[in-house]
């Protein structure tokens, strides 16, 4: 495997180089970045010119990753020339479907079976249940196939997101890329670090996403109780105080995120699923356990793919991590970098939701606030 990558800007364009010095090799090119560069499609005839046999992946985001550096209204471009491995995509467009759990079947469906060895997804991070998707996705690849990526973000903003599969940037979108080999080891972890703080509580009245009830009782007031002074600042405050969910005792929590707040109905709707029957507990941040979640989520990947360096790493991390640690961000970065080594290519985005199996063999689900890294080498 043979991996370019470069960034633009703006204020400076292409950094350190413009695209296209592995030119006709390349069969995957991973594009991550801002709103902006993307509803405007800016330098893509020249992407489209460097790579021209290559297959185009990528959403907007709420910051990107290129090394250890983490910016925003830029484009990160990573090329890369596989050697032994095999690509096919599929997009589909959620008005295409009744739901989010049909497009994952859909796209599950078109991808060929054999051989196929991980499925990576990007989504709309605003329109649809990352919660259903990942059912329908894994609804109908093998048992033993993987499902990673994330859902596409739009800064601070939340107003609209785009995903692009050998296309033009859409709305609304979702793509999964297959990936067939027999010489393709993957990695693949998802972890967090945030503390949880008052009593659990069991939720008592929810629909798919939206929560109206915690013991019986509103949870939009019961949320502002704890918020305190942050309650006037909802939903954006909500990325500070997220929901940790668990069905039974000893199980791993998911996280939750809120998206909005109904003041009429009392409700808060959140990144995904907040099934009635679970327990919820509220989370705040602690710094230093943020970082060590990604750290920890890095040493998971790479003692799975035998502990050496991979050739790739995609780290997809939260929008509700990078508010938090502001200018610490890149702390987390690099504490990625220094698990998988100098020569690991690191590419990837600040998200609306990670999708990921916690660790290796557990189960495919949709996570907020974690730090997601999926791992790729050819040997």
């Amino acid at each position: 495997m043979k991996i370019e990558q470069t960034r633009w800007v703006e204020a400076t364009g292409w950094e350190p180089e413009p695209p296209g010095k592995l030119s006709e090799n390349v069969r995957l090119v991973l594009l991550f970045g801002s709103t902006s560069i993307l509803k405007e499609q800016k330098c893509f005839d020249e992407i489209k010119n460097a790579y021209p046999k290559a297959h185009l992946l990528g959403c907007s985001t709420a910051g990107e990753i290129c090394d250890t550096r983490v910016t925003d209204d830029s484009l990160v471009v990573t090329a890369i020339a596989f050697e032994h491995t095999q690509l096919k995509g599929a997009q589909i467009k959620i008005g295409e479907v009744k739901n989010s759990f049909q497009a994952g079947e859909h796209l599950a469906r078109s991808l060929d079976k054999e051989r196929l060895v991980h499925v990576f997804v990007v989504s709309d991070g605003l329109n649809v249940n990352g919660s259903d998707l990942v059912k329908g996705l894994i609804k109908y690849l093998p048992d033993e196939v993987t499902v990673t990526g994330g859902l596409s973000g739009d800064g601070e903003r939340f107003e609209e997101t785009f995903v692009l599969w050998d296309s033009v940037p859409e709305r609304d979108a979702i793509a999964v890329l297959g990936l067939y080999s027999d010489r393709l080891k993957i990695g693949y972890a998802s972890l967090g670090g945030w503390d949880p703080f008052g009593p659990e509580r069991l939720i008592t009245r929810s629909k798919g996403s939206v929560l109206y009830e915690l013991d019986g009782k509103s949870a939009l007031e019961l949320y502002k109780k704890y918020l305190g002074e942050h309650a006037k600042d909802l939903p954006a405050s909500g990325l500070l105080f997220p929901l940790s969910l668990r069905t039974k005792e000893g199980e791993t929590p998911v996280v939750r995120t809120i998206l909005s707040v109904n003041e009429k109905d009392h409700s808060m709707t959140f990144a995904g699923d907040v099934p009635e029957g679970t327990y919820a507990r509220l989370m705040k941040a602690n710094f230093d356990r943020l970082i060590d979640g990604a750290v920890g989520a890095a040493k998971t990947c790479y003692e799975a793919i035998g502990s050496f360096s991979p050739d790739l790493a995609i780290l997809i991390s939260c929008v509700g991590r990078k508010i938090v640690l502001k200018q610490r961000i890149e702390e987390e970065v690099e504490g990625v970098r220094d698990v998988l080594g100098d020569r690991t290519i690191l590419t990837g985005f600040y998200s609306y939701g990670e999708i990921s199996p916690f660790t290796p063999n557990a189960k495919c689900e949709l996570h907020n606030q974690t730090m997601t890294i999926t791992t790729f080498s050819e040997r």
